[in-house]
């Protein structure tokens, strides 16, 4: 019974590896038609993002019947734990990726301004992502922690992009409507950070069983 157990484990944490792997392809995407006033890469958002939103509730599905049909022991038990509260950030993930897309078309194919620092904080973020992936797949501690450090590098990148955008506002006016498209932008770049950084601290809680390593869940 352990061995079959043992199984559906790690196909749950197969899963998960497939799920973030979504997650780091949409916000690359997001991230590439914005830079490149690509349509065709935004086209590719949607579909994505409903795969995720699938993929999330598969997941779900199996956790509950781990959780209802064994007998999970500490261990076990968070790590499905976690799982349930990972997915929900990775599908947030997704829905922001789709967000970005639905704002690129108001900008009108303009290209970003190279003082305001959106690709950079757009690189940062997909790194975040990414890592956080990869502190799940190897159970890594140390890069899961370095992810939630880096949290705190997006957020300066929000703060300085908002103050260049009211710069850009109070210099030209009339650039009021773009500035806050950029702004929005920006904010879901940060929110992608902050779910990036909520599953850092779900691989924490999952390897060390430290409540005290769980993110906040909002």
């Amino acid at each position: 019974m352990r061995t079959k157990f043992d199984q559906q484990l790690d196909t749950l944490g197969q899963e998960l590896i497939k799920m973030g792997s979504l997650c780091e392809e949409v916000i690359s995407l997001a991230a590439s038609a914005l830079i490149r006033r690509d349509d065709a890469l935004a086209a590719k958002i949607a579909p994505l993002d409903h795969e995720i939103d699938e993929k999330e509730r598969q997941i779900e599905a199996m956790c509950l019947r781990l959780l209802l049909q064994q007998q999970p022991v500490a261990g076990d038990l968070r790590q499905i734990s976690a799982a349930l509260k990972m997915v929900t950030d990775m599908e947030r993930i997704g829905d922001q990726a789709e967000d970005i897309a639905e704002i690129l078309p108001f900008l009108n194919g303009r290209t970003l301004p190279e003082h305001i620092r959106i690709r950079e904080m757009a690189k940062a973020t997909i790194k975040m992502v990414t890592d956080s992936v990869d502190a799940y797949v190897r159970q890594d501690t140390t890069i899961a922690e370095a992810v939630i450090a880096s949290d705190d590098i997006v957020d300066d990148y929000f703060k300085d992009i908002k103050s260049s955008l009211i710069s850009l506002i109070a210099q030209n006016p009339t650039e009021g409507e773009y500035a806050l498209d950029l702004l929005m932008v920006a904010k879901y770049f940060e929110r992608i950070g902050d779910h990036a950084a909520n599953i850092a601290g779900w691989v924490l809680f999952s390897v060390t069983g430290e409540k005290d390593a769980q993110p906040p869940t909002g």
